[in-house]
């Protein structure tokens, strides 16, 4: 589980410094010409980061914990997303509110906080203190 959470520590660190690398933002300012992160995205994911790495380093128990909590808090806002095109950590339901968006881009803008919530609260919850 500390391994499970160090690596958590790793991907969202690198999703975090996303926008400062050159070539990966589009004119627009999208990563990969789907994702709009803003300073705020970046200290969420930077933050996640942080508490995943704490977490890691800490112990077992709590790295169950991050897993557990960080699961279902990203597995829900992409099934926000999903159902809505805005999701609630970046606060997005209640500055944009639902948005009319093809079905393909709210799985794809969706698909990285689907995957690492249900992975993470999948082995979280799976896992035994």
């Amino acid at each position: 589980m500390r391994a499970l959470a160090l690596v958590y520590a790793l991907v969202l660190l690198a999703v975090g410094l996303l926008n400062q690398v050159p070539g990966i933002t589009d004119a627009q300012g999208r990563v990969f010409g789907i994702f709009a992160l803003d300073i705020f995205d970046d200290l969420l994911h930077l933050g996640s980061a942080a508490w995943a790495g704490i977490s890691a380093a800490l112990s077992r128990r709590a790295s169950i914990t991050f897993l557990r909590v960080f699961g279902l808090l990203y597995l829900a806002d992409g099934l926000l997303g999903l159902a809505t095109g805005s999701g609630y950590l970046d606060l997005g339901i209640l500055v944009w509110g639902v948005q009319d968006l093809p079905l393909m881009f709210r799985i794809l803008a969706n698909a990285p906080h689907l995957l690492l919530g249900g992975v993470a609260t999948l082995a979280g919850w799976r896992a035994r203190p």
